[in-house]
């Protein structure tokens, strides 16, 4: 009985092996929730992630489950830009809508469940979702005086041309903020449209749009980048503003409360002796 079940699971889940067969998919599935995992043979996590589809395809019979392989089928993986995997796309309506990378099984049935119990929203709800998520954007981009939207965290990039964008910028000792587009797939969407612009990274200047990284490198090969983002103060500069905050200044380890190694300093610099 336990095989059986098993198999009638991983049965639920659907393979694609052609782009044809992926858009013909779509068409046929366009009044349910679709979800399609890209994945590669020689990951276990997505063999883990399998898996658990496999779960939700039996608790969730509404749902469609599929599995691509993104090597296998790389018009469909380019389209979609997906650079890693396990990464899952949703479809409603023949349309993406969400989208998760990495393997967080938590996350996927989170999703999973909240896209399945939702229903169409009408035309003013879904302008009224627009207006909100402009907001949203505006504040974002607003968000630092410098705002780099990129795949990825300064520190691990997830795609060579946001590397590429960090190392200009700490090169030029520019102060940035980043947003990491991979976190929501909202913000992902909807900055292409605010902005014009389709694809990151993404560089912000007091709110206005830059350009991308082509852009970047015109502007540093011109001169012009050090003129119009800001400059991380320098050593220097940082020194000599702490220096002069008051007109007695005490570097030391540990604070008042708690001394560590200036526990006969400060009563001198209180007068107790």
């Amino acid at each position: 009985m336990a095989a059986g079940a098993a198999e009638a699971a991983v049965a639920a889940v659907e393979e694609v092996g052609s782009a044809g067969q992926f858009e013909e998919l779509l068409r046929l599935k366009a009044k349910s929730l679709l979800v399609v995992h890209f994945w590669a043979p020689w990951a276990p996590q997505c063999a883990q992630m399998n898996e658990v589809m496999a779960e939700l395809a039996k608790e969730l019979p509404q749902v469609s489950f599929v599995k691509l392989e993104a090597e296998g089928v790389p018009e469909v993986s380019e389209k979609y830009e997906i650079s890693s995997v396990p990464t899952f796309l949703f479809f409603k309506n023949s349309q993406k809508i969400d989208r998760l990378d990495g393997a967080h099984a938590p996350e996927l049935t989170k999703k999973v469940q909240r896209h399945a119990s939702s229903g169409s929203f009408l035309p003013s709800a879904n302008e009224h979702l627009k207006e909100d998520l402009n907001l949203r954007l505006k504040k974002l981009t607003h968000a630092a005086p410098c705002m780099l939207f990129m795949k990825g965290t300064p520190q691990e990039p997830r795609c060579g041309f946001s590397k590429q964008m960090v190392e200009i910028l700490h090169k030029h000792n520019i102060q940035f903020s980043s947003f990491d587009i991979f976190s929501d797939e909202e913000v992902r969407q909807g900055l292409k449209a605010y902005s014009s612009w389709p694809t990151y990274p993404q560089l912000y200047v007091s709110g206005e749009l830059i350009g991308g990284l082509d852009i970047i490198k015109e502007l540093e090969a011109s001169e012009e980048l050090d003129t119009i983002c800001p400059k991380a103060p320098k050593l220097e500069e940082r020194l000599k503003v702490l220096t002069n905050k008051a007109s007695v200044m005490l570097f030391m380890k540990g604070n008042k409360q708690e001394l560590k190694e200036n526990g006969e300093l400060l009563p001198i610099l209180r007068g107790e002796n």
